[in-house]
């Protein structure tokens, strides 16, 4: 399993954006639960709680694209540091207005900020990988790793923070996640020999979200974020239902360990098997794996099952990624891969919003149902739009 990754690290500056990569996307497993954690602790209501982070996961989703392509424009460099000094002001501001107890509102405009000036890091880093990479079998193992990357993420993320809220203060968590982001953001920044050259954008290009094939996987991961966001809400409630309030950070990382692993795995093969197969494969795979969680009640048989569910998040992820960076041009990649990230955030906030409301009415085990059917939702959308995701090309044999 290890052996397609040796030699992937090779060359000038790829520990060292990996590394500020790693760092500054531990955010995007931390703000979310961090959020919902402390307007929970400081007013009990789950609603409130999702419906603030929507609002943060919502502007980051509007924003992304735009930020990508100011970024396929200007480069990461003259990007990411006014971006990630703002957007530190932000999370400050939050945590400011939920401390002083000031009108509602200033929760929701300070995660509006925070959510607008928050920037896809995945994406930033692979595009660097297309760079060095891109036409050869090692961008797939490449895309791979940084699926793996993320689910480390969302592995230690989700525990930290509640263990800093929870243990420490309500507070602690969303301090540690803007020290995180402002940290790997500046570092990333600073690592200009890899970062992708900019390139003129002509005016034929367009915009990515106008090919089929990008608008096809943006639906499908629109109803993915949907799954995470709720799963996200419906798992710190059915902790907290169970008077295991603590334990919710660790029942997401067990669905994010599901990915991880398989993650290592999908990216060691080389595939016979198309992309398109691949994928449509991988998401028949993602929502048989969620059914078995609306039927368990038990804190530790919920955190197996959640690491089985997660087994086919990386496979759809990577091959997603891989699919986007064959279909846009290479002005338009960062773009192009900010849209998966803003179909995922769009989804998010629609899943916690959703997944709130229907926590406060139902209860956790029924709420889960809104996650099944956000998966059902996503599988038909892949498959049904399938033939929008052929290549123009036949892939080659190592990317086969």
């Amino acid at each position: 399993m290890v052996g397609p990754y040796r030699g992937l690290f090779e060359g000038p500056g790829i520990k060292a954006f990996v590394l500020a990569g790693f760092v500054g996307r531990m955010p995007m497993s931390m703000l979310s639960i961090g959020i919902i954690l402390l307007i929970t602790a400081l007013t009990g209501s789950y609603a409130t709680a999702g419906a603030v982070a929507a609002t943060m996961t919502v502007a980051f989703a509007v924003a992304a694209p735009l930020s990508g392509r100011l970024v396929d424009r200007l480069g990461q460099n003259r990007v990411i540091p006014p971006f990630a000094i703002v957007n530190a002001i932000a999370l400050a501001a939050l945590m400011l207005s939920a401390g002083l107890r000031l009108p509602e509102w200033t929760l929701y405009a300070s995660g509006l900020v925070a959510g607008v000036t928050s920037l896809s890091l995945g994406s930033l880093v692979r595009a660097r990988w297309s760079v060095i990479h891109g036409g050869t079998h090692k961008l797939h193992t490449a895309f791979a790793f940084e699926s793996v990357v993320d689910e480390v993420v969302f592995v230690t993320g989700p525990a930290l923070v509640t263990v800093l809220a929870t243990g420490l203060s309500p507070y602690a968590g969303l301090a540690a996640a803007l020290t995180f982001m402002i940290v790997g953001s500046l570092a990333l920044a600073a690592q200009r020999r890899t970062q992708p050259p900019v390139q003129e954008t002509r005016s034929a290009d367009g915009t990515p979200i106008l090919i089929p094939g990008i608008a096809l996987l943006s639906g499908v991961y629109l109803a993915m974020g949907a799954v995470f966001g709720s799963v996200d809400l419906i798992t710190v409630a059915f902790a907290d239902e169970r008077g295991v309030k603590w334990a919710a950070g660790f029942l997401l990382a067990s669905f994010a360990g599901g990915s991880m692993v398989s993650g290592l795995w999908f990216g060691s093969r080389h595939w016979r098997i198309s992309l398109r197969s691949r994928f449509m494969r991988a998401l028949c795979a993602f929502t048989l794996g969620l059914a078995p969680i609306v039927f368990i009640g038990n804190t530790w048989i919920m955190a197996g099952a959640l690491f089985l569910a997660g087994f086919a998040i990386s496979p759809t992820l990577i091959t997603g990624f891989s699919l986007t960076e064959r279909l846009v041009p290479p002005s338009l990649l960062t773009e192009g891969m900010a849209w998966i990230s803003t179909s995922v955030g769009f989804g998010v906030a629609l899943g916690a919003w959703a997944g709130g409301r229907l926590t406060e009415a139902v209860g956790a085990s029924d709420a889960y149902l809104l996650s099944l059917g956000a998966a059902l939702l996503a599988a038909a959308v892949g498959i049904g739009g399938s033939n929008f995701l052929r290549l123009p090309e036949a892939p080659s044999p190592a990317e086969r």
